[in-house]
């Protein structure tokens, strides 16, 4: 099997990499050919031992969608995309990754078939930022659409295209709308999600990490453990299950910004709790209050995806994938 990940360089990215390779397998088919690409040249995996391909690109510019896959890869995952923040402030450059990239992909998929017969697996990541307000207390699966950020605007595009581009057969499309991944591993980023990390992340190791809302603010979030195995899933399922509803949003954990300190207390003890220092940002402030908040993920459930049960449990999957099992 030959899987391509756009985005490879990324958080998600790296860690469904090593886990690829150190399954070596991928819906019971051996993986002995893997294309990574991302802006940036992601890093060979560690003990594969099948074709590697590594590369950077920029996939809004022209021309560069076409030999991502030209070498017809069996399942694609298309998680390249500017984070929801960045989006926000830079309009131009999020519709040129986050939609124009997305099409080039989707039409250089199509463009490959017209030669002959080509219907890769595509699991694109798409956002619970396609929902809008007045939000009901829980967002069931038939929700509308109504974004509130040009982050959740391009999602919802990219989600709409690759139904289309399914229908018409194209390509066995599935569209996973995460959570917030949380507690995301490395620096800070430009997400306006960012703050829900950096409040565990940082003072697990003795930092100070700043808190722009409430403790009031509610969220559902999912490890990084459990968005790989969110795509893994999307990958191997049987689509037919789904008709032309090829979009779902995927389970996670509800959790106030004051039970996620909790959380935190309870793993970190009052010396990381203390570590974090509030600093209202008002424009984090705005976007978060324009995201849903509570899930019912019936459909995704009821087809086989699984995520953690309680923050504390994603704080110490954290813990134990990233920090060896100790704090500090």
């Amino acid at each position: 099997m030959h899987i391509l990940i756009i985005g490879a360089a990324g958080m998600v990215g790296r860690k469904l990499t090593e886990k690829l390779v150190k399954d070596g397998h991928l819906g019971g088919k051996p993986v002995d050919a893997l294309s990574l690409c991302d802006v940036v040249k992601p890093d060979a995996p560690k003990g594969f031992t099948g074709k590697l391909t590594t590369w950077a690109v920029d996939i809004s510019a022209p021309c560069t969608a076409g030999p991502m896959v030209a070498g017809r890869p069996d399942v694609i995952f298309h998680l390249a995309a500017i984070v929801s923040g960045e989006a926000e402030v830079d309009f131009d450059k999020g519709y040129r990754i986050n939609l124009d990239g997305t099409r080039q992909i989707y039409e250089a998929i199509r463009q490959e078939g017209a030669k002959a017969p080509y219907h890769p697996r595509l699991v694109f990541t798409s956002s619970i930022a396609v929902y809008g307000a007045p939000f009901h207390e829980f967002i069931e699966d038939e929700f509308f659409h109504t974004p509130l950020t040009s982050y959740g605007t391009q999602k919802s595009i990219g989600e709409l295209l690759l139904t289309d581009y399914s229908r018409k057969g194209f390509f066995d499309g599935v569209g996973i709308r995460l959570p917030t991944i949380c507690v995301r591993p490395g620096k800070p980023n430009k997400a306006a999600s960012g703050f829900f990390s950096n409040i565990i992340r940082e003072p697990l190791v003795g930092l100070e990490a700043v808190l722009p809302v409430g403790d009031d603010v509610v969220h559902t979030h999912a490890s990084p453990r459990s968005a790989v195995g969110f795509l893994i899933h999307a990958a191997t399922m049987d689509t037919a299950q789904l008709g032309w509803r090829r979009n779902l949003s995927m389970p996670g954990v509800v959790a106030t910004v004051g039970e996620q300190l909790e959380a935190l207390r309870k793993i970190g003890g009052d010396k990381a709790l203390k570590l974090v220092r509030r600093e209202p940002d008002e424009l984090i402030i705005r976007i978060v209050s324009g995201w849903s908040q509570r899930f019912n993920a019936k459909r995704a459930a009821e087809l086989g995806f699984t995520a953690e049960t309680s923050f504390e449990e994603i704080v110490r999957a954290h813990v134990d994938d990233e920090l060896g099992g100790k704090v500090a």
